[in-house]
């Protein structure tokens, strides 16, 4: 059985930043395995530790750059790593470009299992992994707090709108999009490390996939920082002398009798 784990490059912005034209300037940005891909990297790794999964492959959608953060799943436990990226790619990809994409790496790979994180720290889509599904006709559960898997069933725990959860059943080959808390990522060992250093990423274009091209509705047109429409008030000094202050505001906002 193999399972096929969808994995995403994001981007954390410092404090302090430039922007520069339609983009952040890249010497304020650090990258990083996206947090929820994190958790679904580790179900998959725990599955094939249990001897459920015999194979595990982690893919993304990047450029040469995003190979750091693939090599941090194959750290993690991934077997193999599938890198996919097109010199056609301009600008933003939205979520029926990358659909379109990784459905052609999962008629490629043929996998029992796909698990995708629930969203991406940046865009926040929250849909890559059910359109996925019904792009390739599998069953899914999105938003899955809990997993357990025989080979053949997974019974998940799906987390639904005011904390309500759900209980079902979902046969494979399936789709689950896996959320935050459901399991606690591993660190990566120094060992895993240097192995998936020596580990070959392989490297798919379009072409390879049997792709003509992707079409992506997505524009980034402007890029700003938002204006500041209240300033903060700093009080200094004693906790005697500061409460006074803040009771003379609220008073004057009508929030304090």
């Amino acid at each position: 059985m193999k399972a096929l784990v969808t994995v995403a490059e994001v981007a954390t912005v410092e404090d302090e930043f430039e922007i520069d034209g339609n983009a952040i300037d890249e010497r304020y940005l650090e990258y990083d395995l996206n947090e929820w891909d994190d958790y679904a990297v580790e179900e998959a790794v725990q599955l094939s530790e249990d001897g459920l999964v015999d194979e595990v492959v982690a893919v993304t959608i990047g450029p040469e750059r995003s190979e750091e953060t693939i090599r941090m799943a194959l750290a993690k436990g991934a077997d193999r790593a599938v890198r996919i990226w097109d010199d056609s790619f301009d600008g933003l990809l939205d979520v029926a470009a990358k659909t379109e994409v990784l459905q052609a790496v999962v008629e490629d790979e043929q996998p029992d299992l796909i698990l995708s994180g629930v969203q991406t720290g940046d865009a926040m889509f929250g849909a890559t992994g059910v359109s996925l599904a019904a792009a390739i006709d599998y069953p899914w559960a999105a938003v899955v707090n809990d997993l357990e898997f025989d080979g053949e069933i997974a019974s998940v725990h799906r987390e639904l709108e005011g904390g309500v959860e759900e209980l079902t059943d979902v046969e494979t080959p399936a789709v689950l999009t896996i959320q935050t808390g459901i399991n606690k990522p591993r660190y990566a060992s120094l060992r895993g490390i240097r192995q998936a250093q020596q580990k070959e990423i392989a490297q798919k274009t379009l072409a390879d996939l049997g792709l003509d091209g992707v079409e992506s509705e997505l524009e980034l047109t402007e890029m700003y920082e938002p204006e500041v429409e209240s300033d903060a008030t700093v009080f200094e000094g004693s906790a005697e002398e500061t409460a006074g202050e803040l009771a003379n505001v609220l008073r004057e906002k009508g929030v304090a009798q």
